[in-house]
């Protein structure tokens, strides 16, 4: 699940430090001084919200390696490791797209993920958990289930939706920052320091409940790509590897900025339910089972 965590929070420092900037620039005060019309507030919000958007891809696959330190397997240095990158690419070349690099992370939970700007030029990592801990059929699907993550370009289309809500949370941060600001600190004349700490601190709160957006697509996505994995590595081995991640103890939560395309998300109960990037894994394996005449 780790990717849209990562992305997101990449997402919101990102904003942070564009708001920030903007601020140094003076861009918020040639705005007020040109009369703070609002649409010119959402030509402003929809530059730096797809900016901000755009640039957290850039970084996605850079994020991950550093953040969930995977190694790049290079030169495959066991059998293991070469049919993991032979699977990939068999699967890669399946799906019509380029070669990812494959790496490892260390961890004891079984895990993976995919991510990178490109389709043509992305990652797909495995846990060290994962290669110990399932079959060798039910880690292919798991393969499989993130090449399709790849194929199914939806990083890009996670980045088009977070480009969207970041125009709005930037827009409603300014628009109630300047009530404040004028309502509570009595500042008639441009923004103030007010305005600035009330729209720094409306992003953050703001993102985080606009994330829950996000969260929604990537539970939408990630019945794709374990359709995927069914057609790459076969439907019973993607139920396979569902069930061995069901049968497994309670993994302990990946970092809280790696969030979103990994296998395993654990089972949310309440409102943590709006965000969590991945469905239970019962209607994971129900879905699969009823498209496949498996039920």
């Amino acid at each position: 699940m780790k990717r849209i965590v990562l992305f997101l929070a990449t997402n919101l420092a990102v904003m942070l430090v564009l708001s920030v900037v903007a601020r140094i620039l003076g861009v918020d005060q040639y705005m007020s001084a040109q009369g703070g019309s609002m649409t010119g507030l959402l030509a402003f919000a929809a530059v730096f919200g797809f900016g901000g958007a755009i640039i957290s891809l850039l970084m996605s696959k850079w994020s991950a390696k550093r953040m969930m330190g995977v190694r790049i397997i290079d030169k495959p240095q066991n059998p293991v490791e070469q049919w993991l990158v032979d699977t990939v690419r068999a699967q890669a070349n399946q799906a019509g797209i380029g070669m990812p690099e494959v790496g490892i992370f260390d961890s004891p939970d079984p895990n993976a993920f995919a991510t990178g700007a490109n389709k043509n030029a992305a990652l797909v990592a495995v846990s060290t958990g994962l290669i110990q801990r399932m079959k060798r059929e039910e880690v292919e699907a798991v393969l499989g289930h993130e090449v399709g993550h790849v194929a199914n370009g939806d990083m890009v289309t996670l980045t088009l939706i977070q480009g969207v809500v970041n125009t709005f949370v930037i827009f409603l941060a300014r628009v109630v920052g300047g009530f404040i600001d004028k309502a509570i600190f009595k500042n008639e004349e441009g923004r103030g320091m007010g305005y600035f700490v009330t729209v720094m601190v409306l992003e953050i709160v703001f993102g985080i409940l606009a994330s829950t957006i996000v969260m929604w697509f990537s539970r939408q996505r990630e019945f794709r790509a374990d359709a995927a994995g069914a057609r790459l590595a076969g439907a019973r081995n993607m139920i396979g590897a569902l069930e061995a991640l069901k049968r497994a103890h309670e993994p302990a939560p990946l970092p809280e900025k790696m969030a979103a395309f990994g296998i395993n998300s654990g089972t949310p109960s309440g409102l943590k339910k709006l965000f969590t990037s991945h469905p239970p894994l019962e209607e994971r394996i129900d879905a699969l089972r009823r498209a496949n005449g498996l039920a």
